[in-house]
């Protein structure tokens, strides 16, 4: 069997799930808001720092 065999077969439909709408897959794929890196807060670069040298001990 190679692609040819399958490239013009119908598309399966479930009988089982309803088909997501076609909103609902977009949001899937939607970017997420990062938080800037003024909201992150206090003491994370001090954190992180701290982590590295551990990691490097």
């Amino acid at each position: 069997m190679n692609y040819d065999d399958i490239l013009h077969l119908p598309h399966p439909v479930s009988t089982r799930h309803p088909q997501m709408p076609l909103l609902n897959r977009a949001a899937q794929f939607s970017p997420f808001a990062a938080l800037p890196l003024e909201q992150i807060g206090p003491g994370t670069e001090e954190e992180q720092e701290e982590r590295q040298e551990t990691m490097l001990e």
